[in-house]
This record gives structure tokens, C-alpha cells and sequence, in this order.
């Protein structure tokens, strides 16, 4: 096992906890955060890229016909397998939004298709529940069962605001635990069944759930009625029959006392590694733990635990989530005065595998507890002004700078948006800034000047474009080129700042005089012709 420092380039701040990772076609995305800048990232989805020690972030792109997914924390997720043609993907239930707000809706979240450069877009739809569906929470777990050929999903404890008759301006941001039923969710069908079984009498939330074949395991939890994180570990059964599925509870004598835990898997399928988490309000839970699913139940066995840095010992929180092979991604508060540009300090756990290239067969759910529960700035709700790329701009960069994400441009996205920095010579200031176009609404509008590898934005009032202009490079496919670095032949540019000369054309005269004539007699022209004679 090993722990390693990791530096995160540009992204610290968007790392926050009751953050969800994800993996997905062999990469692991970023899902939940407290906010996010939303017009380089509509999606507020990133993929997480580690190399050399370096933590970067790329924005991820949705399908058009995909659904809003708001910015949860502390959600219920669950990993659906890839198998009978289906997909892989991942179940999304409840969790906060930046708003303060709980959900109560379930999305799916699979992978649409790959883009140039390896460049992968996803696709997210609501799932539409009927019958005894489960209410707004957070905390809980989601689990995939299979029995008899079928497969459900598995949703169990959480916390939610108090009822709404029961509110006050006192408690009004107050929370209780859910009732401790069991939701058993077909997703062929949409149907939803609530069960109360009396092995369960309170409910839990921020605990591990465990699922293999009909079976998930319930593991430690803390219960806001009574303050306290038990070692309970409970078992359950659930049966697909024909008609409404049948659940029987067991509670077993080897527990943990632990929440907002990470399971990681350990290399052969159903085998766990329990990292992080608390043991209570004020003290982190620092030892491992090896968790094994098999035909006999469940063995817990303890593990070496990595050796942890002094930022990590003595600090109060810490978040996090699996990588996927064998790693997880871990996360403490930094502290000092002055206070450090970073948020965090981020690393990187690694245990061993036994066995390489084994696929992880079950399920696994977790929820990261989140000690930040303040009120949250609602998010901008605004359109977004992208402007085209070509394919051909983005091959071979995947392994460059320009494969993640950086606050101080967007070059490696296929649609880019508004960015609020500009180059050295902007005299701009955003937070001073009026409105000037009518396409404008909370950022001045910018362009991606294509010159070079790198590139750079401008805003399209430093190179004085006109809204016509704009609106139409913005679109095409074609390059652009800044005044600085001028254009290319065929390819479009701005035009450059050119004073028109004034034109001279010769006056007319309103009253043109012709020629004099004299009228003569013939007397007189013959003396005339006479004297010059």
C-alpha cells in the first residue's frame, strides 16, 4: 500500500465533501460538488485524470436529449453492470442540492458515445417511479440484487427535513431520520414498494451497503435519535418472486462502528477494502479493514492501514471516494495563516491486488457524510453562448495540457463558453463589467482565438465586434484569429480596425455658363476681317 501527494492544478476549490466518483468506461468522474462555474461546465461533471502526481479535471458534455442534473451531495449511487445488451451506468438517488434543498428524484447515468480524441459524452434521464415511492433524503444507500433471473434496486435509510406541519423559523433547516423502510425498485417496470421489517426499528444514514447475488449487508450508520455510530451489521434477503418481492432481516454479531466510509474494491470480486470514515463526532476512524462476500456471509478481517501524513492526522474531516482499482481518493481541509491558495490537501491510497484484471461482479454503495451543511449561493440559471471547434483541433491533446481543466482557459473542450479571464493586455474587469451586447447576460462575452497549440480568449468587446459578427462566428466551425495574430488563408478573422478615407469628389456647379456668342451682321464681320487683314 502506498499514499501519495497529489496536486491539484486549477481545481481544489470544486473537490468538496458529499462529492460522488464515479467509473465509467475505464474512467473515473468527478459528481456533486458545492457549485461549480457553469459556463465552462454545464454539467457540473468532470473526469478525473492522474498523472505524475498531478490532479487535473476535464468538463464533460451531455447527449441532447439528456435531463438536468442538478449538483447532489451526498446522494444515494449505485454501479449497474454491463450485461443482456444494457450498458453500464449508474443509479443516482436523493442527495442536496447547492440551493439547500433535498431531492427526491432518481437518474440514470450511462455513457452515450466517444467523441474525437477519446473525448466521452454521457447521457442522463429521470427515472419515473410509481406505487410507494421514497421521499426526498440524503445519507442513504442504493444496491443492485438479483434473484430468479431479475434484478431491483435496493434503497435504504437517509435524512430529510422535518415534516412541514411540524416546521418553524427555528427548525426549519433541521433534519430527522428517514423511517427505516425498505424500498425495493423495480427499473424495468418503474414500480416501487416500501416493506418495514422489525429488524430495522431506527433508521440510519451515512453507512456502508454491500450487495451479492440477493443479499446486501448494511454496515454501521449513525442515527440522529440517539447520537450513536452501534457496530450493528445487518443482512438482507431479498426474493424476486413472481409477485411483490419478499425480504427477510438478519442481524449479525461483527459489525463496524463507522459512517461516510469508502469502499474500495480489493482485486477479486466482492472483496472490499473499508477506508476513512468516523468513529464519532470529533474523531476520524484511521484503521482499514478487509471486507469479504462469499457463499458462507460476510468476514470482516482488520488491515494495515497506510502511513498517513500529519495533515491528515490532525485534521477533523476528511472526504473521498474509490478510483476503481484498488485506490481512493482522499481529501483533507487545509489550515494556516495565511490561509493557503489550495482548499484541500488531496492524495491518492493504493493497496495491492491480489489478482489484476478481475472485474468487480457486485455492488457497492456508499455516502460520503458532509460537514458543510450551511445554506449555498443558489446557481446561476443562465444560457450559454458556445462557439464550434473543429474535430480536427482536438486530436492528439489528450495527453497534453490541454486535456484538462484549467480556470484560466477552456482550449481542450469541443464547446466552450464564457471564461471570465482574458489576455494580459484586457483592460476588463469583471466584476465592474455592464452589459454591451444583447447576448451578454452575467459574464462579458469572449471568443477562442485559434492561433498556436495553446490558443487564448479574448473578449469580443477588446477586438470591438459587433453583435452580428459574434453571433455568427459563434455559429460556424471555422477558426478564428485574433487582430494580434491575424488569419490564415480560407480562414475567418477580424477584421482589422480600419479608418475609412475620405472621398474627394469634384463640385458641380449648379448654374454651368456656355459659350459666348456674338451675333454680327455681314457688314460688320467683313470690316472685322478687313482690320486684321
Amino acid at each position: 500500500m502506498s499514499l501519495q501527494q497529489l496536486t491539484a492544478v486549477n481545481c481544489g476549490s470544486l473537490l468538496q465533501p458529499g462529492c460522488s466518483l464515479l467509473q465509467l468506461d475505464g474512467s473515473v468522474f468527478l459528481f456533486g460538488q458545492k457549485g461549480w462555474p457553469k459556463r465552462s461546465c454545464p454539467t457540473g461533471i468532470f473526469a478525473i485524470r492522474i498523472k505524475h502526481g498531478e490532479l487535473k479535471l476535464r468538463a464533460i458534455a451531455f447527449s441532447n436529449d439528456s435531463c438536468y442534473l442538478p449538483p447532489l451531495r451526498c446522494p444515494a449511487v449505485t454501479r449497474i453492470e454491463h450485461h443482456d445488451g444494457h450498458s453500464e451506468g449508474y443509479l443516482i438517488h436523493g442527495g442536496r442540492t447547492p440551493n439547500n434543498e433535498i431531492s427526491s428524484s432518481l437518474y440514470l447515468l450511462t455513457v452515450d458515445n466517444h467523441g474525437c480524441n477519446r473525448k466521452i459524452t454521457l447521457r442522463c434521464q429521470e427515472k419515473v417511479l410509481v406505487g410507494e415511492r421514497p421521499g426526498p433524503r440524503f445519507g442513504h444507500t442504493l444496491s443492485m440484487v438479483h434473484s430468479r433471473g431479475k434484478k431491483a434496486c435496493v434503497l435504504f435509510g437517509g435524512r430529510s427535513y422535518i415534516p412541514a406541519g411540524e416546521r418553524t423559523s427555528e427548525n426549519w433547516n433541521s433534519v430527522v431520520d428517514c423511517p427505516p423502510r425498505v424500498f425495493v425498485i423495480d427499473l424495468e417496470f418503474g414500480c416501487s414498494s416500501a416493506h418495514t421489517l422489525p429488524e430495522l426499528s431506527d433508521g440510519q444514514s451515512f453507512h456502508l451497503a454491500l450487495a451479492r447475488e440477493d443479499c446486501v449487508y448494511f454496515l454501521g450508520g449513525h442515527t440522529l435519535s440517539s447520537d450513536c455510530r452501534p457496530p450493528r451489521l445487518y443482512r438482507l434477503r431479498v426474493e424476486l418472486l413472481q409477485g411483490s418481492p419478499r425480504l427477510s432481516c438478519e442481524l449479525l454479531n461483527t459489525g463496524l462502528s463507522v459512517t461516510s466510509a469508502i469502499a474500495i474494491s480489493a482485486g477479486p470480486p466482492h472483496e472490499y477494502v473499508i477506508l476513512g470514515g468516523y468513529l464519532s463526532e470529533t474523531q476520524k476512524r484511521m484503521e482499514c479493514s478487509t471486507v469479504v462476500l462469499d457463499d458462507s456471509g460476510i468476514r470482516i478481517e482488520p488491515r494495515d492501514s497506510p502511513p498517513w501524513s500529519g495533515e491528515i492526522c490532525h485534521s477533523r474531516t476528511w472526504f473521498g471516494g474509490s478510483l476503481g482499482e484498488g485506490s481512493a481518493l482522499v481529501g483533507v481541509p487545509s489550515e494556516g495563516r495565511p490561509a493557503p491558495a489550495d482548499a484541500h490537501y488531496f492524495y491518492q491510497v493504493s493497496f495491492q491486488r491480489e489478482a489484476k484484471g478481475d472485474c468487480e461482479d457486485g455492488t457497492q454503495g456508499c455516502s460520503q457524510e458532509s460537514t458543510d451543511l450551511e445554506d449555498s449561493a443558489p446557481l446561476e440559471d443562465s444560457e450559454e453562448l458556445y462557439f464550434g471547434r473543429e474535430p480536427h483541433e482536438l486530436e492528439d491533446s489528450s495527453e497534453g495540457e490541454g486535456d484538462t481543466y484549467n480556470e484560466e482557459d477552456e482550449e481542450d473542450e469541443s464547446q466552450s463558453g464564457y471564461w471570465v479571464k482574458c489576455c494580459t493586455g484586457c483592460q476588463m474587469d469583471p466584476n465592474t463589467w455592464d452589459p454591451y451586447y444583447s447576448t451578454e447576460l452575467l459574464r462579458p462575452a469572449m471568443i477562442y482565438c485559434s492561433k498556436g497549440e495553446g490558443g487564448h480568449w479574448v473578449h469580443a468587446q477588446c477586438m470591438e465586434l459587433t453583435e452580428s459578427l459574434l453571433v455568427k462566428l459563434s455559429q460556424g466551425n471555422s477558426k478564428y484569429f485574433c487582430l494580434d495574430h491575424g488569419g490564415l488563408p480560407r480562414q475567418e478573422m477580424t477584421p482589422p480596425r480600419q479608418v475609412l478615407p475620405l472621398k474627394k469628389s469634384p463640385m458641380k456647379l449648379s448654374h454651368k455658363k456656355g459659350t459666348m456668342m456674338l451675333k454680327m451682321t455681314p457688314a460688320k464681320k467683313s470690316f472685322f476681317r478687313r482690320l486684321f487683314e
